[in-house]
Protein backbone atom coordinates (compact mmCIF):
# COMPACT_ATOMS: atom_id res chain seq x y z
CA UNK A 1 0.00 0.00 0.00
CA UNK A 2 1.23 3.71 -1.01
CA UNK A 3 2.61 5.64 2.17
CA UNK A 4 1.56 9.37 1.71
CA UNK A 5 3.68 10.70 3.36
CA UNK A 6 5.57 14.20 2.22
CA UNK A 7 8.97 14.83 4.21
CA UNK A 8 9.95 18.88 4.23
CA UNK A 9 13.60 18.98 4.04
CA UNK A 10 15.44 21.61 6.46
CA UNK A 11 16.20 24.02 3.90
CA UNK A 12 12.93 23.93 2.69
CA UNK A 13 10.95 24.51 6.25
CA UNK A 14 13.79 27.86 6.52
CA UNK A 15 11.97 29.28 3.56
CA UNK A 16 8.43 28.75 5.16
CA UNK A 17 6.57 31.41 7.33
CA UNK A 18 6.38 29.89 10.82
CA UNK A 19 2.57 29.15 10.74
CA UNK A 20 3.43 26.78 7.33
CA UNK A 21 6.20 25.25 9.58
CA UNK A 22 3.97 24.65 12.48
CA UNK A 23 1.91 22.47 10.30
CA UNK A 24 4.48 20.34 8.99
CA UNK A 25 3.49 17.65 12.17
CA UNK A 26 4.01 13.65 11.29
CA UNK A 27 2.63 11.50 13.94
CA UNK A 28 2.35 7.44 13.02
CA UNK A 29 -0.26 4.63 13.25
CA UNK A 30 -0.04 0.83 12.60
CA UNK A 31 -2.47 -1.82 12.78
CA UNK A 32 -5.17 -2.94 11.04
CA UNK A 33 -5.40 -3.61 7.86
CA UNK A 34 -10.00 -3.64 7.58
CA UNK A 35 -9.24 0.51 7.75
CA UNK A 36 -6.46 0.83 5.34
CA UNK A 37 -8.26 2.29 2.67
CA UNK A 38 -10.23 5.00 4.61
CA UNK A 39 -7.04 5.98 6.56
CA UNK A 40 -4.81 6.22 3.29
CA UNK A 41 -8.05 8.27 1.93
CA UNK A 42 -7.89 10.80 4.99
CA UNK A 43 -4.15 10.68 5.28
CA UNK A 44 -4.50 12.23 1.54
CA UNK A 45 -6.64 14.82 2.33
CA UNK A 46 -5.71 15.77 6.17
CA UNK A 47 -1.97 16.64 4.65
CA UNK A 48 -3.05 19.82 3.02
CA UNK A 49 -6.60 20.45 5.18
CA UNK A 50 -5.09 20.56 8.70
CA UNK A 51 -0.84 20.03 7.96
CA UNK A 52 -0.68 16.22 9.77
CA UNK A 53 0.98 13.99 7.45
CA UNK A 54 0.03 10.17 8.29
CA UNK A 55 2.56 7.42 7.76
CA UNK A 56 -0.04 4.84 8.42
CA UNK A 57 1.53 0.55 8.45
CA UNK A 58 -1.22 -1.57 7.77
CA UNK A 59 0.39 -4.79 9.16
CA UNK A 60 -2.88 -6.30 11.19
CA UNK A 61 -4.43 -5.56 14.45
CA UNK A 62 -2.09 -7.83 16.33
CA UNK A 63 1.42 -6.31 15.17
CA UNK A 64 -0.45 -2.63 15.95
CA UNK A 65 -1.20 -3.42 19.50
CA UNK A 66 2.16 -4.95 19.72
CA UNK A 67 3.57 -1.60 18.51
CA UNK A 68 1.69 0.58 20.50
CA UNK A 69 2.49 -1.26 23.96
CA UNK A 70 6.02 -0.63 22.98
CA UNK A 71 5.22 2.90 22.15
CA UNK A 72 7.08 2.55 18.16
CA UNK A 73 4.25 4.25 17.01
CA UNK A 74 2.08 7.33 17.85
CA UNK A 75 -0.92 5.52 17.82
CA UNK A 76 -2.17 1.55 17.45
CA UNK A 77 -5.73 0.72 15.13
CA UNK A 78 -7.42 -2.84 15.99
CA UNK A 79 -10.44 -4.10 14.81
CA UNK A 80 -10.40 -6.44 18.12
CA UNK A 81 -11.39 -3.81 20.94
CA UNK A 82 -9.59 -4.57 23.88
CA UNK A 83 -10.99 -5.19 27.26
CA UNK A 84 -10.83 -2.75 30.06
CA UNK A 85 -8.18 -4.43 32.12
CA UNK A 86 -6.13 -4.40 28.93
CA UNK A 87 -6.37 -1.16 28.68
CA UNK A 88 -5.87 -0.31 32.01
CA UNK A 89 -2.75 -2.60 32.23
CA UNK A 90 -1.18 -0.86 29.72
CA UNK A 91 -2.01 2.79 30.15
CA UNK A 92 -4.02 3.46 26.59
CA UNK A 93 -7.20 4.98 25.99
CA UNK A 94 -9.63 3.39 22.80
CA UNK A 95 -12.01 4.89 20.72
CA UNK A 96 -13.34 3.79 17.08
CA UNK A 97 -12.77 5.47 14.00
CA UNK A 98 -15.17 4.34 11.81
CA UNK A 99 -17.22 1.12 10.87
CA UNK A 100 -16.91 -1.43 8.07
CA UNK A 101 -18.14 -4.74 6.98
CA UNK A 102 -16.77 -8.54 6.11
CA UNK A 103 -17.67 -9.96 3.21
CA UNK A 104 -17.33 -13.74 2.26
CA UNK A 105 -15.34 -13.38 -1.32
CA UNK A 106 -15.47 -16.42 -3.72
CA UNK A 107 -13.97 -17.53 -6.64
CA UNK A 108 -16.25 -20.23 -8.26
CA UNK A 109 -16.57 -20.61 -12.76
CA UNK A 110 -19.66 -19.25 -13.69
CA UNK A 111 -20.75 -17.69 -10.47
CA UNK A 112 -21.21 -13.69 -10.30
CA UNK A 113 -21.46 -11.32 -7.39
CA UNK A 114 -23.78 -11.72 -5.14
CA UNK A 115 -25.27 -14.64 -6.74
CA UNK A 116 -24.02 -17.18 -4.40
CA UNK A 117 -26.31 -17.82 -0.98
CA UNK A 118 -24.14 -19.15 2.00
CA UNK A 119 -24.91 -19.09 5.81
CA UNK A 120 -22.49 -18.72 9.36
CA UNK A 121 -22.90 -22.75 9.43
CA UNK A 122 -22.38 -23.18 5.63
CA UNK A 123 -19.21 -21.43 6.23
CA UNK A 124 -18.02 -22.68 9.65
CA UNK A 125 -18.31 -26.30 8.28
CA UNK A 126 -15.86 -25.14 4.91
CA UNK A 127 -13.17 -23.56 7.25
CA UNK A 128 -13.94 -26.77 9.39
CA UNK A 129 -13.14 -29.44 6.31
CA UNK A 130 -16.43 -30.30 6.76
CA UNK A 131 -17.74 -29.59 3.12
CA UNK A 132 -14.94 -29.19 1.03
CA UNK A 133 -16.72 -29.47 -2.57
CA UNK A 134 -18.95 -26.70 -4.16
CA UNK A 135 -21.40 -29.15 -5.30
CA UNK A 136 -21.85 -30.09 -2.03
CA UNK A 137 -26.07 -31.28 -1.14
CA UNK A 138 -26.54 -28.48 1.28
CA UNK A 139 -24.62 -25.70 -0.54
CA UNK A 140 -26.79 -26.66 -3.76
CA UNK A 141 -29.98 -27.20 -1.66
CA UNK A 142 -29.97 -23.16 -0.87
CA UNK A 143 -28.71 -22.34 -4.05
CA UNK A 144 -31.32 -24.07 -6.54
CA UNK A 145 -30.99 -22.52 -10.25
CA UNK A 146 -27.07 -21.88 -9.88
CA UNK A 147 -25.10 -24.49 -11.43
CA UNK A 148 -22.11 -25.10 -8.81
CA UNK A 149 -19.01 -27.24 -10.15
CA UNK A 150 -17.85 -30.10 -8.22
CA UNK A 151 -14.35 -28.24 -7.59
CA UNK A 152 -12.30 -28.37 -4.55
CA UNK A 153 -13.14 -25.69 -1.87
CA UNK A 154 -10.14 -23.88 -1.26
CA UNK A 155 -9.91 -21.62 2.07
CA UNK A 156 -7.58 -18.18 2.50
CA UNK A 157 -7.74 -17.15 6.27
CA UNK A 158 -5.54 -14.25 7.45
CA UNK A 159 -1.80 -15.73 8.53
CA UNK A 160 -1.32 -12.82 10.33
CA UNK A 161 -2.82 -12.03 14.05
CA UNK A 162 -5.68 -9.79 12.51
CA UNK A 163 -8.90 -7.96 13.99
CA UNK A 164 -10.42 -9.26 10.81
CA UNK A 165 -10.15 -12.76 11.44
CA UNK A 166 -11.66 -11.51 15.28
CA UNK A 167 -14.68 -10.31 13.28
CA UNK A 168 -15.03 -13.19 10.90
CA UNK A 169 -15.19 -15.71 14.09
CA UNK A 170 -16.93 -13.68 15.80
CA UNK A 171 -19.81 -14.29 13.59
CA UNK A 172 -18.94 -18.02 12.84
CA UNK A 173 -19.49 -18.29 16.72
CA UNK A 174 -22.67 -16.51 16.69
CA UNK A 175 -23.88 -18.74 14.02
CA UNK A 176 -22.33 -22.28 14.69
CA UNK A 177 -22.35 -23.72 17.69
CA UNK A 178 -19.42 -26.44 16.88
CA UNK A 179 -17.45 -23.45 15.74
CA UNK A 180 -17.88 -21.70 19.38
CA UNK A 181 -16.76 -24.90 21.19
CA UNK A 182 -13.98 -26.19 18.68
CA UNK A 183 -12.82 -22.83 17.50
CA UNK A 184 -13.97 -19.84 18.96
CA UNK A 185 -13.12 -16.12 18.35
CA UNK A 186 -9.84 -14.40 18.60
CA UNK A 187 -7.30 -12.55 16.13
CA UNK A 188 -5.50 -16.26 15.64
CA UNK A 189 -7.19 -19.36 15.71
CA UNK A 190 -6.16 -23.13 14.79
CA UNK A 191 -8.07 -23.12 11.36
CA UNK A 192 -8.71 -26.88 9.94
CA UNK A 193 -9.09 -26.30 6.50
CA UNK A 194 -7.25 -24.21 4.02
CA UNK A 195 -4.16 -21.81 3.59
CA UNK A 196 -2.95 -18.59 5.14
CA UNK A 197 -2.15 -15.27 3.44
CA UNK A 198 -1.04 -12.06 5.21
CA UNK A 199 -3.26 -9.25 5.59
CA UNK A 200 -6.87 -8.48 3.56
CA UNK A 201 -5.10 -7.86 0.73
CA UNK A 202 -3.30 -11.32 0.68
CA UNK A 203 -6.69 -12.93 1.75
CA UNK A 204 -8.43 -11.06 -1.51
CA UNK A 205 -5.37 -11.74 -3.68
CA UNK A 206 -5.09 -15.44 -2.58
CA UNK A 207 -8.88 -15.85 -3.58
CA UNK A 208 -8.61 -14.11 -6.79
CA UNK A 209 -6.03 -16.13 -8.00
CA UNK A 210 -7.39 -19.60 -7.12
CA UNK A 211 -10.27 -21.61 -8.47
CA UNK A 212 -12.56 -22.45 -6.06
CA UNK A 213 -10.95 -20.17 -3.52
CA UNK A 214 -13.27 -18.68 -0.34
CA UNK A 215 -12.15 -15.68 1.79
CA UNK A 216 -13.53 -12.88 3.80
CA UNK A 217 -11.94 -9.42 3.62
CA UNK A 218 -13.39 -5.63 4.74
CA UNK A 219 -15.91 -4.90 2.17
CA UNK A 220 -13.40 -1.95 0.73
CA UNK A 221 -10.64 -4.80 -0.72
CA UNK A 222 -14.02 -6.66 -2.26
CA UNK A 223 -15.09 -3.68 -3.54
CA UNK A 224 -11.73 -1.99 -5.01
CA UNK A 225 -10.34 -5.37 -6.38
CA UNK A 226 -13.94 -6.30 -8.28
CA UNK A 227 -14.32 -9.64 -6.17
CA UNK A 228 -17.02 -11.65 -6.31
CA UNK A 229 -18.81 -11.20 -3.05
CA UNK A 230 -21.84 -13.79 -1.76
CA UNK A 231 -25.37 -13.24 -0.25
CA UNK A 232 -25.21 -14.18 3.59
CA UNK A 233 -28.15 -14.84 5.87
CA UNK A 234 -29.24 -12.92 8.84
CA UNK A 235 -30.33 -13.46 12.31
CA UNK A 236 -34.06 -13.11 10.86
CA UNK A 237 -33.56 -15.65 7.89
CA UNK A 238 -33.27 -13.99 5.26
CA UNK A 239 -30.70 -13.81 2.74
CA UNK A 240 -28.52 -10.72 2.05
CA UNK A 241 -26.88 -8.85 -0.31
CA UNK A 242 -23.70 -7.05 1.21
CA UNK A 243 -24.82 -3.00 0.22
CA UNK A 244 -24.37 -0.19 2.09
CA UNK A 245 -28.05 -0.05 2.94
CA UNK A 246 -28.02 -3.46 4.81
CA UNK A 247 -24.36 -2.50 6.75
CA UNK A 248 -26.60 0.86 8.12
CA UNK A 249 -29.69 -1.25 9.20
CA UNK A 250 -26.94 -3.48 11.11
CA UNK A 251 -24.77 -0.46 12.17
CA UNK A 252 -27.98 1.44 13.70
CA UNK A 253 -28.23 -1.64 16.50
CA UNK A 254 -25.04 -0.48 18.04
CA UNK A 255 -24.43 0.40 21.55
CA UNK A 256 -22.13 3.00 22.25
CA UNK A 257 -22.34 3.06 26.25
CA UNK A 258 -19.85 0.23 27.08
CA UNK A 259 -15.92 0.62 28.16
CA UNK A 260 -13.48 1.35 25.09
CA UNK A 261 -16.84 2.26 22.87
CA UNK A 262 -16.67 -1.03 22.35
CA UNK A 263 -19.85 -2.31 20.50
CA UNK A 264 -20.63 -5.19 19.20
CA UNK A 265 -22.50 -4.86 15.75
CA UNK A 266 -22.34 -9.21 14.96
CA UNK A 267 -25.46 -10.96 13.58
CA UNK A 268 -27.82 -8.02 14.55
CA UNK A 269 -31.86 -8.37 14.45
CA UNK A 270 -33.44 -6.92 11.52
CA UNK A 271 -34.47 -7.73 8.14
CA UNK A 272 -32.50 -6.50 6.36
CA UNK A 273 -29.78 -6.30 8.28
CA UNK A 274 -25.85 -7.78 7.00
CA UNK A 275 -24.68 -9.92 9.74
CA UNK A 276 -20.80 -8.88 9.81
CA UNK A 277 -20.14 -5.42 11.05
CA UNK A 278 -18.30 -3.92 13.12
CA UNK A 279 -16.06 -0.77 14.56
CA UNK A 280 -12.54 -0.54 14.13
CA UNK A 281 -10.57 1.05 16.88
CA UNK A 282 -7.63 3.20 17.59
CA UNK A 283 -5.32 2.49 20.41
CA UNK A 284 -3.57 5.95 21.95
CA UNK A 285 -1.44 6.40 24.72
CA UNK A 286 -2.70 7.74 28.11
CA UNK A 287 0.72 8.76 29.17
CA UNK A 288 2.56 10.10 25.94
CA UNK A 289 5.95 10.89 25.73
CA UNK A 290 5.56 13.41 22.94
CA UNK A 291 2.48 15.10 23.99
CA UNK A 292 2.38 17.14 20.77
CA UNK A 293 2.32 13.82 18.59
CA UNK A 294 -0.40 12.63 20.51
CA UNK A 295 -2.59 15.79 20.37
CA UNK A 296 -2.00 15.80 16.26
CA UNK A 297 -3.04 12.24 16.27
CA UNK A 298 -6.54 13.39 17.63
CA UNK A 299 -6.31 16.41 15.60
CA UNK A 300 -6.54 14.38 12.72
CA UNK A 301 -9.00 11.98 14.42
CA UNK A 302 -11.61 15.07 14.85
CA UNK A 303 -10.72 16.40 11.53
CA UNK A 304 -11.77 13.38 10.17
CA UNK A 305 -15.17 13.01 12.61
CA UNK A 306 -15.69 16.37 10.96
CA UNK A 307 -14.71 16.13 7.37
CA UNK A 308 -13.92 12.22 6.74
CA UNK A 309 -17.84 10.95 6.46
CA UNK A 310 -18.42 11.59 2.60
CA UNK A 311 -14.68 9.58 1.86
CA UNK A 312 -15.47 6.64 4.38
CA UNK A 313 -18.98 5.83 2.30
CA UNK A 314 -17.73 7.04 -1.11
CA UNK A 315 -15.56 3.26 0.17
CA UNK A 316 -18.31 1.97 1.78
CA UNK A 317 -17.61 2.24 5.44
CA UNK A 318 -19.94 3.29 8.02
CA UNK A 319 -19.55 6.80 9.50
CA UNK A 320 -19.64 7.18 13.33
CA UNK A 321 -23.00 8.38 14.33
CA UNK A 322 -22.71 12.25 15.67
CA UNK A 323 -23.27 11.04 19.39
CA UNK A 324 -20.69 8.53 19.06
CA UNK A 325 -18.45 11.39 17.97
CA UNK A 326 -19.57 13.63 20.56
CA UNK A 327 -18.78 10.69 23.14
CA UNK A 328 -15.58 10.70 22.14
CA UNK A 329 -13.76 14.21 22.22
CA UNK A 330 -15.39 14.22 25.45
CA UNK A 331 -13.84 11.23 26.56
CA UNK A 332 -10.25 13.00 25.13
CA UNK A 333 -11.19 16.42 27.30
CA UNK A 334 -11.31 14.09 29.95
CA UNK A 335 -8.44 12.07 29.74
CA UNK A 336 -6.11 14.95 28.17
CA UNK A 337 -7.43 18.13 29.18
CA UNK A 338 -8.01 19.38 25.57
Amino acid sequence: MNRRTILLGAGAALTLPLAARAQGAQITGAGASFPNPIYQKWAEAARSAVGIQLNYQSVGSGAGINQIKNRTVDFGATDAPLTEAQLNEASLMQFPSVMGSVVPIVNIPGVEVDQLKLTGEIIADIYLGKINRWNDARIAEMNRGLTLPALAIAPVYRADGSGTTFIFTSYLSATSAEWKDKVGAATSVRWSAGNGARGNEGVAGGVRNTRGGIGYVENAYATRNNLITTQLRNKAGNFVKPTMENFLAAASNADWNVPGFAANIIDQAGATSWPIVSPTFILLPKNPSDAARNANVRKFFDWAYSNGDAMARELEYIPLPEATKTAIRAAWATQFGA
